[in-house]
């Protein structure tokens, strides 16, 4: 009889178990109805998931231009072609050198429209290739004080018309440094303009740059 029995409760104990996997219900479920009798489930955690945002890249700086050698960007100079606002243009000639005697022809034209007037000697300062004055370079007018030049004849009063032109000399002895630019005035009180010397002038400190009085250009 008790045999009987306890078969009978392995039984039902099998039936239920087979019942509660039909119905859906496993042991953890049955677990959590008897935690939470209300029937309230278990709630689940949830993953969160975290989204960077996205990275701007830095904006680059442009590359630094270099100058092109042997041209200077810096230095305003007088334009190559057409007539200034002054209506007078300033140009240098070609360098002569003999023995140690250094010379160049200036040349002043009236391109503007009506008469120009000149008595003097031009004003000049040597400067070199970013546009600064060479030290210790002195300009004088007349030619006494360099050894070989020529005497300068002297200033006299000149009126140029439209389309004439008139030239300095200017005379140096050979030194070590070189002058790439000429800030030239017309003579004292007048504007003065900035020009590149065809050629280097080889004229260093303690050097004196003398000059010629203005004079009639040949025809």
């Amino acid at each position: 009889m008790i045999a009987i029995r306890a078969r009978g409760a392995r039984g039902t104990a099998l039936a239920c178990a087979l019942a509660l996997g039909a119905s859906g219900c496993g042991l953890s479920a049955e677990l959590d109805r008897e935690r939470h009798p209300q029937g309230r489930p278990t709630p689940t955690p949830s993953r969160t998931r975290t989204v960077q945002p996205p990275v701007t890249p830095a904006p680059m700086s442009p590359a630094p231009v270099t100058p092109a050698p042997g041209r200077s960007h810096a230095v305003p100079v007088q334009p190559r072609t057409g007539c200034p606002s002054s209506g007078v243009r300033l140009d240098t000639g070609d360098e002569d050198a003999a023995m140690g005697l250094r010379s160049m022809t200036l040349t002043l034209t009236n391109c503007g429209d009506r008469p120009y007037r000149l008595n003097g000697h031009p004003t000049l300062r040597v400067l070199d290739e970013a546009g600064a004055p060479l030290p210790g370079v002195r300009t004088v007018a007349g030619t006494d004080e360099v050894f070989m030049a020529p005497k300068d004849p002297g200033p006299e009063p000149l009126t140029l018309a439209p389309g004439e032109s008139a030239r300095s000399g200017l005379y140096w002895r050979m030194a070590a440094e070189n002058g790439t630019y000429l800030r030239v005035g017309p003579q004292r009180g007048r504007a003065a303009v900035t020009v590149r010397a065809r050629e280097p002038l080889d004229i260093g400190p303690e050097n004196v740059l003398g000059t010629t009085a203005w004079a009639p250009t040949a025809r």
